[in-house]
C-alpha cells in the first residue's frame, strides 16, 4: 500500500513538472585588469602617466540571477536580476544600485518577448553586435557616446525574432529615475530597431530618442536628444568586416548657445579568429562635431584575447585617441553621463569644452593600454 502511494506521488510530482517546468541560473563575470595611460590630468595643470587596478577592463564584472517558467503552450514566463560590482574595491556598480544592470520581468513566446523593467536600450543591444570591440569597458564605441551602454529605468522593451529579421521596440516613462506627477516629457525615452543576419552578412539599424531626466529651474522639459544609427557585418573564412554610422542631433532650447548640436560617428574594424583560441580586433572610430568648437578626435583600438578555457580568458588591448582643436578625448574610461551634455541635457557647455569624463591633460593625443584576466560562471 505504502509503495503504491508512493509511486503515485511520483506520478503526481512528475506530472506537475511537466505542466510548468521552471529554472533559475546563477551566473557572472568577474574581470580585473591592470591598465596604464600617459597624459592624465593631474590636478596641477598638466598630464601625468597612470598605471592602476582597475575592474572590467573588458566586461563589467557582474552578478545575476535568470529565471525562466514554462506557462504551457507555448508561453514562458522570465525575469533577470543583474547587479555590478567593482572588482577592485568591492563597491557595487551602476551608482550603488542593487540591481543596476538589469531588473525586468516578461513573458515571452513564438510572437516575442515583453518585458517590464530596468533594462539594456536597444543602442546597447546593437553595439553589442556591431561595434568590433562589442562595447567592451574600455575602448569601445561607448567611449565615444555613452548612450551606447546605457540602460533605462521604468522600461517597456518588446523584441521579436521572424526568421532571420529581428525587430524591436523600447518605450521608457523616465529613464533614469521616477516618473514626476505634471511633468509627463521628462526622462521619457523611446526607439525603434531592426536587425537582419542572412549567411555571412548582417545589418541593423535603431532610432532612439529621449528628453531630459532632470527639472532645471524655470525651465520646460523638451531639451531632447535624438540619434540615429546604421551598422553592418560581414564574415568570410576566419575573419569578419565591420561598418557603422551613428547621426546625433540635440536641441537643447532651454540652453543659452547650446541650442542646436549636432555630430556624425564613423566607425570600422576587422576581427579575425587567428586560432581556436585566439582572436584579434583593430578599429578606428572617428567623430565629426557640427555646431561646436569641439574638435574632430580619432579612436584607434587593437585588441587580443586569448581563451585559456570556456570560461577565462586573458586580454590585452591598446588604444591611441587622436585629438583635434581640443577635442579631448581620453581613453582610461567610457563617457559615464548619461550624454553629451550630461544628464540634464546642457548642463555641460558642449561648444566650448571637450564632452568626454575623462580627457587627456591640455587635450593632448593619450596612448592607453590594458591587460587583464575575465572568467565567467
Amino acid at each position: 500500500m505504502k509503495m503504491k502511494l508512493f509511486a503515485a506521488a511520483v506520478a503526481a510530482l512528475a506530472a506537475g513538472g511537466a505542466y510548468a517546468q521552471s529554472s533559475v541560473t546563477l551566473y557572472g563575470v568577474v574581470d580585473a585588469g591592470l591598465t596604464y595611460a600617459n597624459k592624465v590630468p593631474n590636478g596641477n595643470g598638466g598630464g601625468s602617466s597612470r598605471v592602476g587596478l582597475d575592474s572590467g577592463g573588458l566586461s563589467g564584472s557582474r552578478w545575476g540571477l535568470r529565471g525562466v517558467e514554462d506557462l504551457g503552450g507555448g508561453l514562458k514566463g522570465i525575469f533577470n536580476l543583474e547587479s555590478g560590482f567593482n572588482l577592485d574595491d568591492g563597491k557595487s556598480g551602476q551608482n550603488s544600485r542593487l540591481f543596476g544592470r538589469n531588473a525586468y520581468v516578461g513573458l515571452q513566446g513564438q510572437w516575442g518577448q515583453l518585458t517590464l523593467g530596468r533594462q539594456q536600450n536597444l543602442l546597447y543591444d546593437f553595439s553589442l553586435i556591431y561595434d568590433p570591440m562589442a562595447i567592451a569597458s574600455r575602448y569601445s564605441l561607448a567611449g565615444q557616446d555613452a548612450f551606447f551602454a546605457q540602460r533605462a529605468d521604468n522600461a517597456v522593451k518588446y523584441i521579436g525574432t521572424f526568421g532571420g529579421l529581428s525587430v524591436s521596440a523600447l518605450y521608457s516613462f523616465n529613464r533614469d529615475g521616477n516618473e514626476q506627477p505634471g511633468l509627463s516629457k521628462l526622462g521619457r525615452e523611446w526607439s525603434l530597431g531592426a536587425n537582419y543576419a542572412g549567411g555571412p552578412f548582417a545589418v541593423g539599424a535603431v532610432y532612439d530618442q529621449s528628453n531630459q531626466t532632470t527639472a532645471l529651474t524655470g525651465a520646460a522639459v523638451d531639451n531632447k536628444e535624438q540619434r540615429a544609427t546604421i551598422a553592418g557585418t560581414y564574415a568570410f573564412g576566419p575573419a569578419k568586416l565591420y561598418a557603422g554610422y551613428r547621426w546625433y542631433k540635440a536641441n537643447f532650447a532651454t540652453v543659452a548657445g547650446n541650442g542646436n548640436l549636432r555630430s556624425n560617428l564613423y566607425w570600422a574594424g576587422l576581427g579575425y579568429q587567428a586560432t581556436p583560441a585566439l582572436s584579434l580586433t583593430g578599429t578606428a572610430y572617428y567623430q565629426q562635431f557640427k555646431n561646436s568648437n569641439a574638435g574632430n578626435p580619432w579612436l584607434f583600438v587593437v585588441g587580443t584575447d586569448y581563451a585559456l578555457s570556456k570560461r577565462t580568458d586573458a586580454y590585452f588591448n591598446l588604444a591611441y585617441a587622436k585629438n583635434s582643436s581640443g577635442s579631448g578625448l581620453g581613453v582610461l574610461n567610457l563617457n559615464t553621463t548619461d550624454s553629451y551634455a550630461g544628464t540634464t541635457l546642457g548642463s555641460t557647455n558642449f561648444g566650448n569644452q571637450n564632452v568626454y569624463s575623462s580627457p587627456a591633460a591640455g587635450n593632448a593625443n593619450q596612448f592607453g593600454a590594458t591587460v587583464g584576466i575575465r572568467h565567467k560562471f
